[in-house]
């Protein structure tokens, strides 16, 4: 999507809290707030910067536990 002209964070919220919306379930999980999943990731970098450091994923969360690279 960045590679067709979309800015990062438009292409990050599409894939998250956008596309929570159009699944219907924004209330449950898309973004991190209280009392929706908190299945997160965490990346070495800054993908509004550089996009691509999307791949350099440092750790999963799931469900609470932590998953290493």
């Amino acid at each position: 999507m960045v590679d067709a002209g979309m800015p990062p964070m438009e292409a990050i919220k599409s894939a998250t809290s956008n596309a929570a919306i159009l699944l219907g379930k924004d209330q449950e999980l898309g973004s991190i707030s209280k009392g929706k999943f908190a299945d997160i990731i965490a990346i070495d970098g800054d993908p509004l910067a550089d996009i691509k450091v999307m791949k350099n994923v440092a750790f999963v969360m799931k469900a609470g536990k932590i998953y290493l690279r």
